[in-house]
Order: C-alpha cells, then sequence, then structure tokens
C-alpha cells in the first residue's frame, strides 16, 4: 500500500519554492546609455541655469562669487508679476480645458461611428502639436482687429480683444483641449462595462454610477490630465511671443527680454534665476502627475 501523497503548496513545481528573479547588472547596463543620454541633454543645462542663477561675475576682476541676488530679484516685482501672470494663465486655461476635454471624449466614446471617433482622434493629434507662430498668425488673420472672422460677427464693438488675456486664454484652448481629449479617450475606454452593468443591476441611476464609481477611478487620469495641460501652457513661448508681446505678463517673455536686453542690460542671470524658478515649478507639477499616473494606471488596465 503506498504511502499518500502530500499535496505541493500552490504556485510551487515538485514541492519546490520559485525563486524570484533577480535583477543582475545587465538590467542596468541596458538602462546606461538612456541614463547617460538623460544627464548629457537635461543635467547639462540644468547644472549650467542652477549656476548662473547662484553666481555673480565681477567685471573688474572676473572673480567668481556666490549670491542670492538674481534669485530674489526673480521673486519681486515685475519678474514676480510675470510668474503670477503664468500660473494664473496655466491654471485657467488648463482647467477649462479639462472640463470641455472631457465632455468631448465622452462624447467620442459614447459615439457609435468609428469613422467620426478616429476622424476626431486624428485631428486632436494635429491640433495638440499646432501651436507658435502659425497657430498665432491663424488667429491674427481671423480674429484679430482686421480679421475675417472679427468684421463679420462685429467682435470688436462686443469688446473682443484677441491681444488680451482673454484673447491668449482662447488660442491656448486651441491646442489644450486636443490633447486632453487625446489623454482622456483611453481612460474612459478602461471604464469596464461591467461596472455600469453591476451598478445598474443594483438599482443605481447613471448620475450615481458616475458619481461612486466612475468619476473616482478617472479622477487620478483627470487630475494628471489638468496637471499635464498646466506644464503645457506653462511652458508655452512662441505662441504668446507672436501675438500678445510683452501686453501679457509671461515668465517666458520676461526671460526672452532679459536675455535679449529688451529692457534692461546685463540681466542675463536674472533670466537664469527666472529659468530655475520655472523648473522648480515645472518638478512640483511632475510630482505631482507621476502618482496620479501610476494610480490610474493601476486601475484602468
Amino acid at each position: 500500500m503506498s504511502a499518500p501523497t502530500t499535496p505541493h503548496p500552490e504556485g510551487t513545481a515538485g514541492g519546490t519554492t520559485p525563486r524570484r528573479r533577480r535583477r543582475g547588472p545587465r538590467t542596468w547596463l541596458a538602462t546606461l546609455p538612456l541614463l547617460v543620454f538623460t544627464g548629457f541633454c537635461f543635467g547639462i543645462p540644468l547644472a549650467a541655469i542652477a549656476f548662473g542663477a547662484v553666481t555673480r561675475t565681477d567685471p573688474a576682476t572676473g572673480a567668481t562669487s556666490v549670491t542670492g541676488e538674481h534669485l530674489a530679484r526673480s521673486l519681486q516685482g515685475p519678474y514676480l508679476g510675470s510668474l503670477t501672470g503664468s500660473v494664473q494663465l496655466s491654471a485657467l486655461t488648463a482647467l477649462l480645458a479639462t472640463l470641455i476635454g472631457v465632455l468631448i471624449a465622452q462624447a467620442l466614446v459614447t459615439s457609435r461611428s468609428t469613422a467620426l471617433r478616429s476622424a476626431a482622434l486624428t485631428a486632436s493629434g494635429v491640433l495638440a502639436n499646432f501651436g507658435g507662430v502659425p497657430l498665432a498668425f491663424a488667429f491674427i488673420a481671423t480674429a484679430g482687429i482686421s480679421g475675417v472672422v472679427t468684421r463679420l460677427a462685429d467682435l470688436t464693438g462686443l469688446g473682443w480683444d484677441l491681444y488680451s488675456f482673454t484673447g491668449l486664454t482662447v488660442v491656448y484652448l486651441y491646442f489644450l483641449i486636443p490633447l486632453m481629449v487625446l489623454v482622456t479617450v483611453p481612460a474612459l475606454d478602461g471604464l469596464r462595462p461591467q461596472w455600469r452593468e453591476a451598478a445598474r443591476n443594483n438599482g443605481a441611476t447613471g448620475w450615481q454610477y458616475w458619481r461612486h464609481v466612475g468619476l473616482p477611478v478617472l479622477a487620478p487620469s483627470l487630475l494628471g490630465g489638468f496637471v499635464l495641460l498646466f506644464g503645457t501652457a506653462f511652458v508655452a513661448h512662441a505662441t504668446a511671443a507672436a501675438l500678445v508681446g510683452g501686453s501679457v505678463p509671461l515668465v517666458t517673455l520676461k526671460i526672452a527680454d532679459a536675455l535679449s536686453g529688451n529692457v534692461l542690460t546685463g540681466q542675463e542671470n536674472v533670466a537664469l534665476a527666472l529659468g530655475l524658478d520655472m523648473i522648480l515649478i515645472a518638478g512640483l507639477v511632475m510630482a505631482v502627475y507621476l502618482p496620479l499616473q501610476r494610480r490610474s494606471a493601476r486601475w484602468l488596465r
């Protein structure tokens, strides 16, 4: 009579415990070229900006000394106003683009026309990357002082001014809304139909489903999209420079003026300090965006 066999633990083969694969030095060697490229392309410019922002060179002796004068000046007067203006413009446009982009993305996801969805996503991919001087020229020709739409609709009589904070907001929405559509559509596709069916079987209405299931699951993706749009609008330069010049205080325009000496000469270090301020704000934005992205990916696999 044979002895009874002892069942092996689940997930084992022949009673042996599976060993976890340890990451050897080959894994790190595979990422070494990427790390070197990143350090060369981003680390060296960042170090140069930080060095110029906290140092001062004596024109007479050529000696370099550490100082906090440039950073202090970057947070005072018109420079602080430009930082505040950029943050306000970025927050407003990101919020509006998030709300409008989510509605458009939901309409595309629920649409039965695959051709409409494909065309809308293709157009969003093109418009999200359409900016700079061509975008500014297009709006000047259509909604400027002598633009076609301005004359036909008499926008000037209604108080419309393209070369103002409101006009720049509308221009930014032109490429931020398509970007939000591209970000939100995959998240909406990740909502499983079983969740809606389960909520319906339990007597939940459509509003209750979105309040207790849909929006909590999508919240990380929506917040991550908002942060992404904020960062995109915050670093935009060419469109604002070609459209409003210095009439709207923005930090990117102040940096360009300081480097070129349009207003005052010898302000290059202040421009570097402003650039360092932008890097710190962008770092905070990325610190918020990355955890939200990981959390949304865990739910919407």
